[in-house]
Parts: structure tokens; sequence; C-alpha cells
């Protein structure tokens, strides 16, 4: 049986992620640095280019990446923590009894 680990690098990987890290728009990698969560730079640009199209604002569009990093930590507190623990509830909301 062969295995996979004889296969040259250009076979499984077909990008470099810190090569397309660098390519981002300065505000974007700024954003990226400091996010809780290790963002693909596909899925960052995605978002990114996507929010300009609808705003064509820089600001709207940071800010609708800090709202998908909200979104997925609470989904992932709410998967490892269950509903008591506080990100995973929505703001407002009191913990319930």
């Amino acid at each position: 049986m062969r295995r996979n680990l004889s296969a040259p690098r250009a076979v499984w990987r077909s990008t470099d992620p810190m090569r397309a890290h660098d390519r981002l728009p300065a505000p974007l990698r700024h954003w990226a640095i400091q996010a809780a969560l290790p963002w693909s730079a596909t899925s960052l640009l995605r978002i990114w280019r996507r929010a300009l199209a609808e705003t064509g604002c820089e600001a709207a569009a940071l800010n609708r990446l800090r709202a998908a990093e909200a979104a997925r930590l609470a989904r992932d507190a709410t998967a490892v923590w269950g509903l008591a623990h506080p990100p995973a509830r929505p703001p407002g909301q009191s913990r319930m009894l």
C-alpha cells in the first residue's frame, strides 16, 4: 500500500497560507492579527469583499468581521460549555436559573 506521505508538496497544498495573508489589504491584515480565531485568508477576504460591495465602507466591513467572529465564538461556547456560559447568550439576556 502506497502512503501519501511521499507526495510532493505541490500535491497536498497548492497555496501558501502566509503569502495569502500577506496579500490581504492592510486594514484586514491588522484585524486578522488581533482576531480571537485563526481565520484563513480566503474566509477573511470573502467576508471583506462582500461587506465592501454592500456598504462601500472599510469600517462597516471590519464591523461585519467582528460580528462574524462573535457569532462563531457564541456557537462554539454553546457547544463546549452550554447555554449557561455568558458568550453563548445574546447580549442583555440574563442567566436562567
